[in-house]
């Protein structure tokens, strides 16, 4: 999705972005060879993993409606830190707390 789009990679990944324009013959699945980036794109997977762990407990202890209200809001969060990023730590912490809220709310 965004992590092919023009745009987002000029602004935050600019290394790729010059590395895509230099080699258009390159297989789609290998254009991105970046550590950051794939930091990007699993941080919110790992996150929601490592959540759904601690979501179990947190059910338990304080019941369902509250622990789907911190899911929510803790996505709520990430959204509007995600969307207000300068930069790539920003989009990171912001994608680890849509991964805490997807967590939650699987649980």
């Amino acid at each position: 999705g965004v992590t092919s789009m023009d745009p987002f990679l000029k602004r935050f990944f600019p290394s790729v972005y010059k590395k895509m324009q230099e080699n258009k013959n390159t297989n789609q699945y290998c254009k991105f060879d970046s550590q950051l980036l794939t930091t990007f794109t699993s941080s919110l997977y790992v996150a929601g993993l490592i959540a759904s762990f601690f979501a179990s407990t947190v059910t338990r202890v304080f019941g369902r409606k509250p622990s789907m209200l911190f899911g929510g809001m803790t996505f709520l969060v990430g959204a509007a830190v995600n969307g207000a990023a300068k930069d790539v730590a920003m989009l990171i912490i912001g994608r680890i707390l849509l991964g805490i809220g997807v967590g939650f709310a699987n649980q």
